[in-house]
Order: C-alpha cells, then structure tokens, then sequence
C-alpha cells in the first residue's frame, strides 16, 4: 500500500485526491513565491528595513484605520505575528495607533505618509503582474476569474469545516 492509498479517502478518486495535494502544494510555492517577489522588489527599490509579510500587512490595510484583531478576523496573517509585525510597524513609523476610545484594549492603527509610499510600491508591482499576465498571454479576464472562483469556494468549504468541527 503507497501513501497515496492511505490518503485517499473513502469515495475520492484517485486523480481527484492527487490534484487536490498538488494544489495545496502550490497554494503554498505560491504564497512563498510572492513573499520573494517583494523582497526582490524591496532590493531593487532600496527599502530594506521592512519584511514582505510587513509589506502585505500596510498594503492591505491600505486606507482603512483597522485592529489586529479586525486583521484576523478577515483571515489574514494565520501563519504570522500580526500584533509583533503592527509593533514594529508602529516603532519604525510605518503605522499611526491610537487606542480605541470605546474599548480601551483595542488599539486602532492606520497607515502613515512612509507606511502608504511602501503600500504603493506594492500596489505597483502588483499592477506592473497583472498588466504581464494578461499582455503576455498567461492570463486572461476568464482564467483570473475561474482562479479566484475556484479559491473562494475552497475557502467557503475550509472555513465550513472549521466551523463545523468547532
């Protein structure tokens, strides 16, 4: 019996199971694949101070005044110190964060000018990929959306699972 068998489980196909593990390997190359584009744009652009999940951090929030906690809850940074990365963010004037007048545990931060000039370094290098996907022929309207599609309802079905077992 290969390992293969044993992670099949009762009513999945074979092929089915095989792509959906080359799938999850991918989503993570992926996801470490764009943490190194941005370093490597970081090192082309001479920011050398902040990290990619930090970038990633103050590009989402973008123009929003947000809490870790609001982070979170939107389902990013799992795998990272979220109140770490916003602290060093802060101490390196990336961030403003003014505690929350109705709870006074809850810290609110938003971007400042240094914090929004890295958040549009990113922004373009973001638009220079998409412009590149689809003019080269990668990716076209269809192929993103289908991708997008696909993930939203693999995240539906996790966080169901999540929910469910909880």
């Amino acid at each position: 019996m290969s390992m293969h068998d044993t992670l099949t489980p009762p009513g999945a196909g074979q092929g089915f199971m095989t792509g959906y593990l080359d799938a999850l390997a991918l989503v993570e190359r992926l996801h470490r694949l764009l943490l190194d584009v941005i370093k490597d744009e970081f090192e082309r652009v001479g920011v050398l101070e902040i990290n990619a999940v930090q970038a990633l951090l103050l590009f989402n929030i973008g123009d929003n005044e947000v809490t870790a906690g609001e982070l979170k809850s939107r389902g990013y940074y799992q795998g990272s110190n979220v109140s770490y990365n916003l602290k060093k963010l802060v101490e390196m004037g990336y961030m403003h964060h003014q505690r929350c007048e109705i709870d006074r545990r809850s810290v609110r931060v938003r971007l400042t000018q240094k914090g929004r000039e890295i958040r549009d370094i990113i922004a373009g290098l973001f638009g220079r990929h998409a412009d590149g996907l689809q003019g080269k022929g990668v990716l076209g309207t269809d192929g993103i959306d289908q991708i997008a599609t696909s993930l939203r309802r693999v995240e539906r079905y996790w966080s169901d699972q999540i929910r469910y077992i909880y």
